[in-house]
């Protein structure tokens, strides 16, 4: 009978992060909940340049081409409708049978931040920094600040072992 996929508590992620085949740099514990880390936002947004020619949906689209990194001091204001790239701040290192979600915090989720518009998933052995696809979908603009506690990463054990070795596997920045 295979194994289900589990959610780890706060005492197994401790112990992953103590045996270090699991990494959280910097590293803060009072950032591990019950069944979670939550990570904080960085200080670089790639913001998405307005255009009307369409971006073309294929494998060789980069998309580079078509935003810009800007560095954040203070705040930045995202407007309602509008997504940008964060990264966090923590880089994440997990073991090849540990993976990951990373998912938004109520607080900011009830006044209309959504973390990631599609692709939450953290791949099993990664060793990087997280990008998130922020957007607003409140009515009013919300202001972004680096440094807060803006997503939660919640960690599952998988069935065997991989190791993630994909365009984004060493990932710094934006």
């Amino acid at each position: 009978m295979r194994a289900p996929m589990a959610v780890l508590t706060r005492d197994a992620i401790l112990a992953e992060l103590a045996s270090g085949r699991m990494r959280v740099d910097p590293f803060d514990p009072s950032a591990v909940g019950p069944a979670s880390i939550d990570l904080t936002l960085g200080s670089e947004l790639r913001l998405i340049e307005p255009g009307s020619d369409p971006i073309p949906m294929r494998e060789d689209v980069d998309y580079r081409d078509y935003t810009r990194r800007i560095d954040v001091d203070g705040t930045y204001v995202l407007g309602p409708g509008a997504t940008v790239h964060g990264i966090t701040r923590e880089r994440i290192t997990l073991p090849g049978n540990l993976c990951g979600l990373l998912e938004g915090r109520s607080r900011f989720a009830r006044l209309g931040l959504m973390i990631h518009v599609t692709s939450a998933f953290v791949q099993p052995g990664v060793s990087n920094r997280q990008v998130l696809e922020m957007s607003n979908v409140a009515g009013h603009p919300l202001e972004l600040h680096p440094g807060v506690r803006v997503c939660q990463l919640v960690l599952l054990r998988t069935e065997g072992s991989a190791a993630y070795r994909g365009r984004f596997a060493d990932q710094e920045g934006l």
